[in-house]
């Protein structure tokens, strides 16, 4: 007989302990409870949930470095622009009165007030110069023959003319050519030699400068009072004056550098066009040649060719005396303004008086 057992179903292989069966027959996989598929379902769902925070997070910071980069760009615009309407204001918004009051308040001691302190009113103020030499030449030349017709000797009235534009700026011109005279004298490097001129005192270099200037001055237009006539010396007195402060005009034009940082001298610097600088100087010398004909009127020719060469020589005395301040101090200062003014004024009327 055949003893082999009737085919049946095969027995159920029995799970192991993490559910799934190991082969063995006989044991039930036993069921999974409410609380592992709770596990389950938070283990593959975490690593999504981890990388969206991550992804949200860093999108967060990123939105935030772009809008501080946007903030400060527009800052930053915001600021150029500012700065840029602040420059064309100071340089082009100067008007021509803001020019005058600026060359009043900074060259006279007249109590016109100065609005504006910047570099554009600066250059409209050095542009103006000549006219506030017109202003404290007419005063002087008014003076002087006030004196005269009161009875005077032509030398008190030389005295007082001269005197009048000392008076007017404070001396200031004149202080600044005994402390360029000083500074120059000390044969000294340019940084010892700026601070000798920053000093209170006046060495000897500047007082033995002081007293030539002044007595060269005073000799020519009591020569000119004298000799030459009221006319001759009030409008030698005018255009010494005139001269004067084109010098200044001159040399704040562009190229020509401030030695100093700080003061009058660093705001004028470099601010008058060259070409504007130019025609001012020529306007000054056609003008002055042409009343130089009027006054001289029996020898128009004589008298305008004279006051022509006062006034260009006396602004080449200047120009001469501005280059050596370069060399040896690095650029103009407060004290080199003026005392190119005084050299300009006492060259013009050296020449009238040969004239």
């Amino acid at each position: 007989m055949d003893t082999t057992p009737p085919d049946g179903p095969e027995p159920a292989a029995r799970p192991d302990k993490s559910g799934q069966s190991d082969g063995r027959p006989g044991e039930p996989a036993p069921a999974r409870g409410p609380e592992d598929r709770e596990a389950g379902h938070r283990a593959a769902a975490d690593p999504e949930a981890e990388g969206g925070a991550a992804g949200d997070g860093n999108a967060e910071a990123k939105k935030a470095e772009n809008d501080k980069a946007e903030g400060d760009k527009a800052r930053d615009d915001e600021a150029q622009a500012s700065q840029g309407a602040a420059g064309k204001a100071a340089k082009a918004g100067a008007s021509a009165e803001d020019g005058i009051r600026f060359a009043l308040g900074t060259l006279t001691v007249l109590p016109v007030g100065v609005p504006r302190w910047d570099r554009g009113s600066a250059r409209r103020g050095m542009e103006w110069a000549p006219f506030v030499g017109l202003l404290v030449g007419l005063t002087a030349a008014a003076t002087g023959l006030l004196a005269l017709l009161l009875g005077t000797s032509s030398l008190l009235a030389a005295v007082i003319s001269v005197a009048v534009p000392a008076v007017l700026t404070r001396a200031l011109h004149l202080d600044g050519l005994a402390d360029v005279a000083d500074g120059l004298g000390s044969a000294k490097p340019a940084g010892e030699a700026l601070r000798v001129m920053k000093r209170s005192d006046i060495g000897p270099f500047g007082v033995l400068t002081l007293v030539l200037v002044l007595l060269a001055q005073v000799a020519v237009v009591n020569e000119l009072y004298g000799e030459g006539g009221w006319a001759q010396g009030a409008l030698a007195v005018v255009v010494s004056c005139v001269v004067a402060r084109t010098a200044l005009t001159l040399a704040a034009r562009s190229g020509v550098p401030a030695a100093r940082p700080d003061g009058l001298g660093a705001l004028v610097a470099d601010t008058v066009p060259v070409r504007t600088a130019v025609l001012v100087a020529a306007g000054v010398a056609v003008v002055s040649a042409a009343l130089g004909a009027v006054v001289n009127w029996w020898n128009p020719l004589f008298g305008a060719v004279s006051y022509l060469f006062a006034v260009v020589l006396g602004l080449a005395a200047a120009e001469l005396l501005l280059r050596h301040c370069r060399r040896r101090l690095g650029g103009v200062t407060g004290d080199v303004f003026g005392a190119l003014a005084e050299c300009a004024a006492t060259v013009a009327l050296v020449v009238l008086a040969f004239g």
